[in-house]
């Protein structure tokens, strides 16, 4: 299996880098090959702009997605987001690895999704959630975050985890065609101790080992919709 690791956290040494390289030493124990984008490491640009075609259709108004397509087939893409396509179309299982920051991603890895998720071959038309340009495809969230596991959930202060991150998990990785796999979590980690830091690599590296046995999250299917994308009863 080919994996794709994107990390995205400023500090080498914080406890989301060791989650990324007990990825890299799990996963490639099983024999995976693995890639790794350290967005902050590359100094990553965020800014989906004109500046990411070196030819446009229209020089005079951006329409991006539609720049992206004709990017696609003009090879007019920039090559920071040409290199990260390939590596996205060679992977098997595409692992995000970030903190939470205000219930969502940091802006580094928001700008890696805009300017790498193109038009024309991740997603579409119709090609979305199980007809996305991904399809086949696995995708696994690990989070760190600093609030303690009680305080997520049904009835919970913030709600469920999963609605905090249903832009990412259903808008942005199901909908191109992703099998999205449920999020591993790291609770509270600026405040717990080296013990507690332990334990969670622990379960990450029993995770990833039996990733085979996860059960994706479910998510519409185009088949339960007609042509006009009305349920079908």
């Amino acid at each position: 299996m080919n994996v794709l690791i994107i990390h995205a956290h400023p500090e080498p040494q914080s406890f989301t880098a060791a989650l990324r390289d007990q990825a890299v030493q799990t996963l490639q124990a099983q024999g995976h090959e693995v890639q790794v984008s350290d967005l902050y490491e590359m100094h990553w640009n965020p800014v989906a702009s004109a500046e990411d075609f070196s030819a446009r259709d229209n020089p005079d108004y951006l329409v991006y997605a539609l720049e992206q397509r004709l990017g696609v087939k003009s090879h007019s893409l920039a090559p920071d987001i040409q290199q990260e396509l390939d590596k996205l179309l060679w992977a098997d299982l595409l692992i995000l690895n970030f903190p939470i920051y205000w219930f969502s991603t940091p802006a580094i890895l928001k700008g890696w999704i805009d300017r790498v998720l193109v038009s024309g071959v991740c997603y579409g038309g119709k090609r979305f959630y199980d007809q996305g340009g991904l399809a086949g495809k696995k995708a696994l969230v690990t989070v760190t975050l600093g609030g303690r596991e009680h305080m997520f959930g049904e009835g919970a202060i913030h709600g469920p985890l999963e609605d905090m991150l249903r832009p990412l998990l259903r808008g942005t990785l199901a909908y191109v065609g992703l099998e999205v796999l449920p999020p591993f979590v790291a609770w509270h980690v600026p405040y717990i101790n080296a013990e507690a830091r332990e334990q969670f690599l622990v379960g990450y590296h029993r995770r990833l080992e039996h990733l085979d046995h996860d059960v994706p999250l479910v998510f519409p299917r185009l088949e339960q919709f007609d042509e006009a994308l009305y349920p079908i009863r």
